[in-house]
């Protein structure tokens, strides 16, 4: 089952590089990443989502692929893909997979101008591994969907003293 998790940064820059080694740990299958987004809260106030990946870019990329490949059985293939790329980026722009975009939203105001926060949805067989590889860069446990032994095994590891309620 996927757990969400939300960890408060100083800075974007913070945020962004544990985002990388989160990304590491999914080439090294440690964690399965859905979703993992930097909020960033800015100096006016305003929040922006730094999204790993465009879900209409991949559409597009795949609508090409798909459309190609069906326009080389019809003899056609640069229109197949044109077609293709166009349907799977329209697709891709309706499809909202992963963390909800309000919700992030609505955490962002929460965090101080100029910090960030890290959000991720997945899921990991060796949590352990995962949390000693970021744990160096501290950050504050915001929210989670994990159980509370694990919520405190991992703001232990980040420094954090136990959760206030």
């Amino acid at each position: 089952m996927n757990k969400l998790v939300a960890i408060a940064y100083p800075d974007s820059a913070t945020a962004e590089r544990v985002r990388a080694e989160l990304v590491e740990a999914t080439k090294e299958r440690l964690l399965q990443l859905d979703d993992a987004v930097v909020v960033e809260r800015q100096p006016d106030g305003k929040v922006k989502l730094n999204q790993a990946m465009s879900p209409s870019g991949a559409g597009a990329a795949g609508g090409a692929l798909w459309g190609g490949l069906i326009g080389l059985l019809f003899l056609a293939p640069l229109f197949g893909m044109a077609i293709g790329a166009a349907s799977g980026a329209l697709a891709g722009k309706f499809t909202d997979v992963g963390v909800d975009d309000d919700f992030m939203k609505r955490l962002g105001t929460s965090i101080p101008e100029g910090g960030a926060a890290l959000i991720l949805l997945g899921q990991s067989d060796a949590p352990e591994k995962v949390i000693d590889r970021v744990g160096s860069y501290g950050g504050e446990v915001i929210q989670t969907s994990l159980k509370p032994e694990e919520e405190e095994r991992l703001r232990s590891a980040l420094g954090q003293g136990a959760a206030t309620a």
